[in-house]
């Protein structure tokens, strides 16, 4: 390095120029000396300078500094960097690892200079999550500035950024903007991910997430997934005879991101949002799933579709989305037979690898709120339900709605002895039933 790039023209470790040396002592360790300059390091060590003005160095030019033997090196290397000007500090770190190691012996050297340094470089790099901890842990013995500055990434961002982001995640999760070419597909998947993620519970994002703009937005998102789905079932008609593989498979991931939609709505409770639209299109997608044509193929779709059609009846049924009776009646009537013939023909194909073997619990879960669903219709609804069912217990075992004929059958019977009582006790005419 040549004399102009040094601090007061002076080299680290030359013994021809140094009026002062270093020691540090390590535990079990033979100290080791080298050979400094004072003005030097007072200049640039409050620590050094400390030292110095309370000790001649013509009768004592050794500074011993006790020091841990897994920051010897750093603080070696603070020593070498006291003697380099600024601007050829943050060019001499090579490591994340190392930043931090120097930073923390150059907080201790109180050597502001080098300190900066460390922050300037630390502030840009990239860190894993190992050196994450590391430096949130050197940060304590940082001043709050100074901290504030090595932290900045980590600061918790403005309920208006969590919003934007929010908002931008949900656009390109789906695909609102336009159609993104395939090679975009990795990326729709990560912001899918990352809301789920920021959708953990959290005061600030539920905030975030009764926003209207966002709501709006994820009404949007919604819309936009169900009409794709139906564009794909609109094209499956005549793909399928040319690819049916490819076509089934473009069917079921846009089916995939409605039930993830279905998903993100259960969490910022807007399910009755996702029940809407989901009855809307059910007639045409039951419509084209259900042809003959299909009779012994799309087998993932129809799986899909089950899953994806049992969280709008546990919505339903347990009460969380309320629905007029009839538009309940409707939606079970739509479904239920759909359901039945599947579930017959999966059961029949076990032993099929081809055939998706689904989960027995999520049946039993959709059978549950069904039966939930049925008991709070009115009775004669219920009566209609329960017969037609009962029609087809032989061939259908699914769903088991014994549950709800037994309580349909205690209310039938004492239905008009306990409302006619009731009324009569009030003082009121008796009411024809």
């Amino acid at each position: 390095m040549e004399p102009s790039k040094l601090v007061d023209g002076y080299k680290f470790g030359d013994e021809t120029t140094s009026d002062v040396r270093v020691c540090f002592k390590r535990m079990d360790d033979q100290a080791e000396c080298f050979y400094c300059h004072s003005s030097v390091l007072s200049k640039n060590s409050k620590y050094f300078a400390d030292w110095l003005s309370r000790n001649d160095v013509r009768s004592n030019n050794c500074i011993e500094v006790d020091c841990a033997s897994i920051d010897y090196e750093h603080y070696v290397k603070v020593l070498k960097l006291i003697h380099l000007p600024r601007e050829s500090i943050v060019d001499s770190f090579d490591s994340v690892r190392s930043a931090v190691g120097i930073l923390r012996a150059s907080t201790l050297l109180k050597c502001e200079l080098i300190t900066r340094s460390c922050i300037e470089y630390l502030e840009a790099a990239s860190w894993d999550e190992k050196e994450e901890e590391e430096i949130l842990e050197v940060a304590q013995s940082l001043g709050s500035e100074e901290a504030v500055a090595l932290l900045s990434r980590l600061q918790t961002p403005s309920a208006s950024s969590v919003k934007n982001v929010f908002i931008s995640a949900i656009r390109f999760a789906t695909s609102m903007e336009t159609s993104y070419p395939p090679f975009l597909d990795d990326l729709k998947t990560s912001a899918q991910e990352q809301i789920d993620f920021m959708l953990h519970e959290d005061d600030d994002t539920a905030l975030v997430t009764m926003d209207e703009d966002v709501r709006s937005v994820v009404q949007e998102g919604l819309k936009k997934l169900l009409s794709t789905l139906k564009t794909e079932l609109d094209l499956l008609t005549t793909e399928y005879d040319q690819s049916p593989e490819q076509a089934e498979e473009r069917v079921l991931c846009s089916l995939a991101d409605v039930d993830w939609m279905a998903n993100v709505l259960t969490k910022i409770e807007m399910m009755n949002e996702f029940v809407s639209g989901w009855s809307e299109i059910s007639g045409d997608v039951l419509s084209v799933v259900q042809h003959k044509k299909y009779s012994s193929g799309l087998w993932l779709v129809k799986a899909k579709l089950i899953e994806v059609t049992g969280k709008a009846l546990d919505a339903v049924g347990y009460g969380s989305v309320v629905l007029p009776a009839s538009s309940r009646v409707h939606f079970l009537q739509m479904w239920l037979p759909f359901m039945q013939t599947t579930k017959h023909l999966l059961d029949e194909k076990t032993k099929d690898d081809t055939i998706p073997q689904m989960d027995a619990d999520l049946f039993q879960n959709i059978e549950s709120a069904i039966v939930s669903l049925v008991l709070a219709l009115p009775s004669g609804d219920q009566a209609d339900i329960l017969a037609e069912w009962m029609k087809n217990a032989e061939q259908f075992r699914y769903p088991d709605l014994t549950e709800a004929f037994e309580v349909w059958c205690y209310r039938s019977k004492t239905a008009k002895r306990r409302l006619v009582g009731g009324l009569n006790g009030s003082g009121n005419p008796t009411v024809s039933l």
